[in-house]
């Protein structure tokens, strides 16, 4: 009986939270708080939006070294990002099981989702983008070239471009960070976009922190790091 209650309290508690997390995104969203990091590659095709962010992790490993961890993740190896997914394709009734899509490097499988490559400083940042309906149940990506992501306006559309960037630490250290901004083409895009957001923000930001996770254990794996 009282593990009953205790798991009881667990649920009620994860609902609360969510619940929370939920409402505390849709007040702010739009509110983008001032930062010191700028991305000059990024500011070319989004300097506005409506969502940012930013996530980072020291890795004891060259930048070099970083940066191919990062292209050659295979994200799907995670059974966290797993049932993330799993658990959107539930909420959202899609018909795709992404268990059943062999694991590819990062960098592929994106591009293979329909991102466009917009900008990369080799060895050390690429930045992708789309265009897209997220709210659908089965989301398509839809790649558009660098010279028109900035000027693209057609409406009932969301913008999203991201980062996956290294830089060099001293003596063997890097700091590998990505940070993804999010624009909307219309009012009824971004008043579709935001109730989507709150609904689903928390799990996308779970994956982004287990990227960064991933990244360093390979990275500090391939330069010979004990884990």
């Amino acid at each position: 009986m009282r593990v009953g209650r205790m798991l009881a309290g667990g649920v009620a508690a994860a609902i609360l939270a969510g619940v929370g997390h939920g409402l505390a995104t849709w007040y702010r969203y739009g509110r983008i708080r001032p930062s010191g990091r700028g991305d000059e590659l990024l500011d070319q095709f989004m300097p506005a939006y409506e969502v940012r962010e930013c996530h980072e992790t020291r890795v004891a490993a060259p930048a070099d070294v970083t940066f191919a961890a990062a292209r050659e993740l295979e994200l799907n190896r995670s059974p966290l990002v797993r049932a993330i997914f799993r658990g959107r394709e539930l909420l959202m009734g899609s018909a795709r099981a992404r268990d059943k899509v062999p694991p590819r490097a990062f960098l592929e499988e994106v591009l293979y989702l329909g991102w466009r490559i917009l900008a990369e400083s080799p060895g050390r940042e690429i930045v992708l983008g789309a265009v897209t309906r997220p709210w659908q149940a089965d989301v398509v990506f839809r790649g558009i070239p660098p010279e028109e992501f900035a000027a693209f306006e057609e409406p009932d559309y969301v913008k999203i471009a991201w980062t996956l960037a290294v830089s060099p630490l001293g003596l063997g250290d890097s700091l590998f960070r990505t940070e993804t901004r999010v624009a909307t083409t219309s009012p009824s895009a971004r008043a579709r976009f935001r109730r989507y957001w709150s609904v689903v923000s928390h799990g996308i930001l779970l994956i982004r922190r287990e990227t960064l996770r991933m990244v360093k254990k390979e990275a500090e794996r391939r330069a010979g790091i004990p884990a």
